[in-house]
């Protein structure tokens, strides 16, 4: 599926509304994770800002650069947990690794997003819901789910 979008706003509302579909879908056996591909600029956090709107969280969404994983609590039927994950500064996957990233994996009531997903790729479970990010003219964006 292919959506371009003309603002900030309409990017996080395509967010918002990929997480309530999500949220209100049939149960995983494993944590449902979401992983942004695209390049600097290219609406991944604001995107993710919309996708914890849709999953009814009342914090800011910022990127977690720094700290490389923020978690939220989420009361829906299908998910106890959001962890926001911004994988930019790592230099390898095992970091993440070693942040716990699979055993929060493993357990079907967490929703995992993560920004710059290419850099941790050998690490991510096979069924993931891949999401790219494009700039176009004009400040439009393409965003491509798969």
């Amino acid at each position: 599926m292919e959506i371009v979008t003309k603002s900030a706003k309409e990017t996080e509302h395509a967010g918002f509304i990929l997480a309530r579909e999500l949220k209100s879908g049939p149960a995983s056996k494993r944590a449902m994770v979401v992983a942004l591909y695209g390049d600097l600029g290219s609406g991944k956090t604001t995107f993710t800002k919309g996708f914890a709107k849709g999953l009814d969280l009342k914090e800011d969404i910022l990127s977690p650069t720094f700290v490389i994983q923020k978690d939220f609590p989420v009361s829906s039927k299908n998910f106890t947990n959001f962890y926001h994950i911004d994988a930019y500064r790592l230099k390898n996957p095992e970091e993440l690794t070693e942040l716990g990233f699979g055993d929060i994996a493993k357990k079907p009531k967490n929703i995992i997003v993560i920004e710059w997903a290419d850099k941790v790729e050998k690490i991510l479970p096979k069924e993931i819901l891949k999401i790219d990010f494009f700039n176009l003219e004009k400040g439009r964006r393409a965003i491509i789910i798969s």
